[in-house]
C-alpha cells in the first residue's frame, strides 16, 4: 500500500513537470481561445466535474457538519479577507523603501484583497484528504461574499458559482443516494481524478503565463517578484498551521488542511475582472496584473508539491489522535 502511494507520489509529481514543460513548449494549445478552449473546458466543465466528484464522494452527513463548522468559517473569512491584506499592506510599507517598481507593489496589493478560488483549494484540500466539505463551503462563499460586494457584475458571478458549483455538488448528492453500495464496494478513484484535473488546471495555468505579453518585465523584476509571492504564500501556510494546530483552536487535522489552502489561495477567475474594472484605462494596468498572474501558477504549483507532505502529517497525526483515544 506504501508502494502504491509513492508511486502515485512521484507519478503525480512528473505529471506536474510535463504539464507545465508542455506549457512551455506550445502555450497556444491552452490558452483561451486556443484548441483546448479552457474558457470552457476548464471554467466550466473541469470545475463542474471537481464539484461533482465531491457529491459524489462525500457523506451527506459530512457536509451537513460542515456548514455549521461556525468557528472554522470565520476564521477562514477573517483571515482571507481582513488578516491577509492587512499583513500584505504592512509588508509592502517596507518594500515601498526599495527600488521595485511601485505598480508591481500596487500589483501585490491587490492579490491580498482576492478571495479564495472556487477550484484549485478544494482540489487540494481532497488531494491531501483534508476538509472537502469546508474546502467547498469556503471557497464558493468568499467568492460570492467579495465578488457581490465589488463592481463585478452580481447575475455573472451568481450564475457562474451557482452552474459550476451549488448544481453539480446537488447532483452528486442525488447520484451518491442510489449508487451507495456500489461506490461502498468498489471504491473508485476520486482522488485520481482530482488530479487529473488538477494537472489539466495547471497546464492550461501555465500556458495563459507563459504566453501573456505582460510578463514581459527583466528578469530581477520578475525572480523578485516571484520571490516576494512564493515568501508570502508561504509564510502565510505556516502561520494558518501553526495557529490552527493549537491544542485549544477546536481544528482537526483535517481542518488545518482545508484552512492553509482557502485562507491563502487567491482567484484569477474573479481577480482579473475586478482590476480590469477597478483600473479601467489605467496606462499602468498590465503591470498591476502581473503580480495576480504570478501568484495564481504559483499557488497551484506550490500547493500540488506540497500534497505528499502535508498529507503525511495529517496522516501520522490522525493516527495518533486514534491511539490516544482510550479504549472502552
Amino acid at each position: 500500500m506504501r508502494l502504491l502511494e509513492r508511486m502515485r507520489k512521484e507519478w503525480f509529481m512528473i505529471g506536474i513537470v510535463l504539464a507545465i514543460a508542455g506549457a512551455k513548449l506550445e502555450p497556444s494549445i491552452g490558452v483561451n481561445g486556443g484548441p483546448l478552449k479552457p474558457e470552457i473546458t476548464v471554467s466550466y466543465i473541469a470545475v463542474a466535474t471537481i464539484f461533482f466528484n465531491s457529491g459524489l464522494s462525500l457523506n451527506t452527513e459530512e457536509l451537513t457538519s460542515a456548514l455549521v463548522h461556525i468557528k472554522l468559517h470565520l476564521f477562514i473569512q477573517i483571515f482571507t479577507l481582513a488578516f491577509f491584506p492587512a499583513a500584505v499592506w504592512l509588508f509592502l510599507q517596507l518594500l515601498s523603501i526599495t527600488p521595485i517598481n511601485e505598480w508591481l507593489l500596487k500589483g501585490l496589493q491587490t492579490v491580498g484583497c482576492m478571495p479564495p478560488p472556487v477550484s484549485s483549494a478544494v482540489i487540494l484540500t481532497k488531494a491531501v484528504g483534508g476538509n472537502e466539505a469546508a474546502a467547498i463551503f469556503n471557497s464558493a462563499f468568499g467568492s460570492f461574499l467579495l465578488g457581490s460586494s465589488s463592481s463585478v457584475p452580481f447575475t455573472s458571478i451568481f450564475s457562474q458559482l451557482f452552474m459550476t458549483v451549488v448544481v453539480p455538488l446537488i447532483l452528486g448528492q442525488i447520484v451518491r443516494r442510489y449508487i451507495r453500495d456500489w461506490l461502498e464496494r468498489k471504491q473508485p478513484p476520486f482522488g485520481t481524478v482530482s488530479s487529473s484535473v488538477l494537472l489539466m488546471i495547471i497546464y492550461t495555468t501555465f500556458c495563459d503565463t507563459f504566453s501573456n505579453p505582460s510578463i514581459d518585465l527583466d528578469k530581477f523584476s520578475l525572480l523578485l517578484v516571484l520571490f516576494i509571492i512564493c515568501s508570502i504564500q508561504l509564510s502565510f501556510m505556516l502561520l494558518t498551521f501553526i495557529y490552527s494546530t493549537r491544542n485549544n483552536s477546536g481544528f482537526t487535522p483535517a481542518d488545518t488542511v482545508a484552512v492553509m489552502f482557502c485562507s491563502t489561495h487567491k482567484s484569477l477567475t474573479l481577480g482579473i475582472p475586478m482590476l480590469k474594472i477597478v483600473f479601467a484605462g489605467h496606462e499602468y494596468l498590465s503591470l498591476i496584473s502581473v503580480p495576480l498572474l504570478i501568484y495564481h501558477p504559483v499557488q497551484i504549483l506550490l500547493g500540488s508539491v506540497l500534497v505528499p507532505t502535508i498529507k503525511s502529517w495529517m496522516v501520522s497525526r490522525q493516527k495518533g489522535v486514534k491511539l490516544m483515544r482510550p479504549t472502552v
